[in-house]
């Protein structure tokens, strides 16, 4: 353990935190991580406080429903910067604080031809990294999601974090939240093809679907050897993939099983469970993901709103005929607290990186997820054509122990 670790744990150092966010209001990715590191959240049956202080605070942009401001008067051990630099440095020369929270989700920036929202999380990066080198020392980082909408952008930010020697935990909070069965997947499992059945839009929640899957597979026989293609499918080519067994139906079905948000009675079904002509009716524009890993393992992601509204798994796993599957719970805000509480997860795995100096998975498994949704994207981009990934030849292996939240 770390000497800020043991410090912090004898109540003589609580470990500084600087945020630098895109924008900050109600329900955004900064007001679920920023609040709980400021004013705790629900844990264990009781309420927990992070044992560390939010001390600087940069906000990229305010608007009229901004919550930045209300929150420093209210925590006036916040101050709010107008840099970034000195957001890190207390307005100084030189680094202040023991660890970087970087979220860089929500607020509005520009769109490119290939449909990626120009989110500034490298942008962020760059200039943390520049305080860090100016300083001759750095700290711990968490970055938010996926690493950048750009891979070679996400490459540098990894390789910068190895330059320098600081531990950087980044992505979904969908790997980490609890699981419904809570079950893990073996470790040196033999996985023959996997899939998450889920919702929501290109170059967003489709991460989220390829985390489901990486945070599950990473665990097979062997670890991680990296992604050899991928091919997207959408609207009719979707329907003529699923008719023609690109991917496996029984997995998708099993996925869908775990599902607690479809319901037939109010969909309407001709039957129980839903055929395909359903699915047809009530899902204007499905997308997919296909991708086969260098060892040969298949991945699926399916993207199919109107459909469900959570993330579900499902895998052939150690030679079984009958899938492996769960659903990664997700229990939103339900009008009483603004906060969704599988955010509570993650958080409290950034809390443990601030205070041991160690990731407690690897950001391997995100950098590799950051390539898969820009080639994803690439391939939409480029006709729905097979896209050819020798870049993401990216070879790990996972932490052995589980990291998502099982009570």
């Amino acid at each position: 353990m770390s000497d800020l670790a043991m410090n912090s744990m004898n109540n003589l150092v609580r470990p500084k935190l600087a945020a630098i966010v895109t924008a900050y209001y109600k329900y955004s990715h900064a007001q679920h991580i920023v609040d709980r590191l400021l004013e705790g959240y629900g844990w264990n049956g009781q309420h927990h406080y992070p044992p560390m202080d939010v001390v600087s605070l940069y906000v990229d942009q305010v608007g009229a429903n901004d919550l930045s401001r209300e929150r420093a008067a209210r925590h006036p051990g916040m101050k709010i910067y107008p840099t970034i630099a000195e957001a890190l440095t207390a307005g100084g020369s030189k680094l202040a604080v023991d660890g970087v929270v970087i979220v860089g989700e929500h607020g509005t920036y520009p769109r490119n031809q290939k449909g990626q929202t120009q989110y500034p999380r490298w942008e962020f990066f760059q200039q943390v990294v520049t305080v860090f080198r100016d300083s001759g020392r750095s700290v711990p980082v968490f970055s938010d999601k996926h690493l950048s909408w750009n891979w070679e952008w996400a490459r540098k930010m990894y390789d910068t974090s190895r330059e320098l020697g600081f531990p950087f935990l980044a992505g979904s909070s969908l790997p980490v939240t609890w699981r419904t069965p809570s079950v893990e997947m073996p470790l040196e499992a033999s996985i023959s093809e996997a899939l998450c059945l889920c919702y929501g839009g290109v170059d967003s929640y489709d991460f989220h679907g390829l985390e489901t899957v990486q945070c599950m597979v990473e665990r097979r026989k062997g670890g991680e050897k990296g992604v050899a293609w991928i091919q997207a499918y959408r609207g009719e080519k979707f329907w003529e993939a699923l008719r023609d067994g690109v991917w496996s139906k029984p997995l998708m079905d099993a996925a869908l099983c775990r599902s607690h948000t479809l319901v037939p009675a109010r969909a309407g079904f001709t039957q129980v469970f839903p055929g395909v002509e359903d699915m047809r009716r009530l899902v204007k524009d499905p997308v997919a993901y296909r991708y086969q890993h260098s060892d040969g393992v298949k991945g699926t992601v399916l993207l199919m709103n109107g459909l469900v509204r959570d993330f579900n798994f499902a895998a052939y796993v150690n030679g079984r005929s009958e899938p492996w599957s769960t659903q990664m719970f997700l229990p939103m805000p339900d009008g009483r607290t603004t906060l969704a509480s599988f955010f509570s997860p993650q958080v409290n795995h950034c809390e443990t990186m601030f205070l041991t100096g160690k990731a407690p998975y690897p950001l391997e498994r995100t950098l590799l997820t950051t390539g898969l949704t820009a080639a994803g994207v690439e391939s939409l981009y480029r006709g729905q054509q097979r896209y050819e990934t020798p870049h993401l030849n990216i070879a790990y292996q996972p932490v052995r122990e589980s990291t998502f939240w099982r009570t």
